[in-house]
């Protein structure tokens, strides 16, 4: 089961954002991380959900994702996230599905 961090963000200091981005990148990377992308080009559907951008990191699984985010080491990141950026975070666990049947 792959682990995936999802969190919706509103840049607040581009400066320390950038910051962010570049000592949280590779510390993601060395954790088995992959970034799968980072949009603001957002449609709303549904429940009156507006972010102002998502971004979605996978990892191997959701153990690896839960070890990286409560590890003593990213702590630092997740301060330095939230003096740049407004946001929301969840991570998600996936399983995969199961084959369509047909009658």
């Amino acid at each position: 089961m792959r682990g995936y961090m999802i969190f919706e963000i509103e840049i607040t200091d581009q400066d320390a954002w950038e910051e962010y981005r570049r000592k949280a990148g590779p510390m993601m990377a060395a954790a088995g991380g992959k970034f799968l992308f980072a949009s603001q080009t957002i449609e709303p559907l549904e429940g009156g959900w507006n972010p102002p951008s998502i971004s979605v990191v996978e990892f191997p699984s959701f153990e690896a994702a839960h070890e990286f985010y409560h590890s003593e080491a990213y702590k630092e990141m997740i301060a330095l996230r939230q003096r740049a950026s407004r946001g929301r975070g969840i991570l998600v666990g996936s399983n995969p599905l199961p084959e369509p049947t047909t009658s």
